[in-house]
């Protein structure tokens, strides 16, 4: 090969591999600073389509997971205001049985009676006033509801409750007893076991409905996890393979800018035959 001042073909190539190797090395950089093997579409367009599909499924997931967390915190405050009307109820049976009974006199059961007014009040101003921010739960002023609790449309995606349940005092049949006598006691056994079945039927409609919500969440707690996993494996960064490239392509950039510098100093070798 002859000497040449105009190109120099040994640096134009040393130049380029020492390009190549800054830019592995750049490469390995931003893997390791972001975490993410995919940093720019370049680096696998496919991969990175598949990933960000994947990403708005498992952001969808979380917060469908949510959606059915506050269902069944929905349910759960409306089961709790029947669990004490449930309550309630029992007292005022305690107190029928006690009426019931003439080693009490008429004046003791007036007594009782002014108790069982007063916890029948307050039974209907639970059923009256439970509620799930602006939606009424307890007093059959409430619709369908839907829950979104899936990262797509679709009726498959939503699970419809009828918030219908109705434990007012009136409804559950409670709003007229009176102990103050022995027969109204006893009337009041049969009218508060009746009103305690029928709470035992809302409540068993709560209860199935949030046994399903529960069982939306652990599934949508599999789809997430797995999804993640997914996601990770196409996008995340191999930190091992990343260390690895950036050591080889810091020692190659290190030997290309060695030869560069011997490649320019060979035009000047043709500075002797001109001695």
């Amino acid at each position: 090969m002859g000497l040449r001042i105009n190109t120099n073909v040994a640096s134009i190539n040393a130049q380029r591999r020492l390009s190549s190797q800054q830019m592995r090395a750049e490469k390995a950089l931003s893997q390791l600073a972001s975490g993410s093997r995919i940093t720019k579409a370049a680096d696998d367009a496919a991969g990175l389509a598949i990933s960000e599909n994947i990403r708005g499924q498992t952001r969808g997931l979380a917060m469908a997971r949510q959606n059915a967390f506050n269902a069944i915190s929905l349910v759960q405050v409306s089961e709790g205001g029947l669990n004490e009307i449930s309550n309630i109820l029992i007292r005022l049976r305690e107190l029928g049985v006690q009426a019931a009974s003439d080693n009490i006199s008429d004046t003791e059961r007036a007594f009782l009676n002014t108790e069982a007014t007063q916890l029948i009040a307050e039974s209907d101003r639970i059923a009256r006033t439970t509620r799930f921010g602006d939606q009424i739960l307890l007093d059959g002023s409430g619709e369908q509801l839907d829950f979104h609790v899936g990262p797509f449309a679709g009726d498959e995606n939503v699970i419809s409750y009828n918030v219908d349940a109705d434990a007012t005092a009136e409804t559950l049949g409670i709003d007229d007893i009176d102990i103050a006598d022995k027969d109204g006691a006893k009337e009041t056994l049969g009218a508060v076991d009746d009103a305690l079945v029928m709470l035992g039927e809302l409540r068993a409609d709560f209860g199935a409905v949030q046994s399903r919500l529960q069982t939306t969440t652990a599934n949508l707690d599999i789809q997430y996890e797995n999804l993640s996993a997914a996601k990770s494996r196409i996008k995340d960064a191999d930190v091992a393979l990343a260390t690895s490239e950036l050591a080889s392509a810091n020692i190659l950039q290190q030997a290309a800018v060695s030869v560069l510098a011997q490649a320019n100093n060979f035009p000047s070798s043709s500075l002797r035959l001109l001695a």
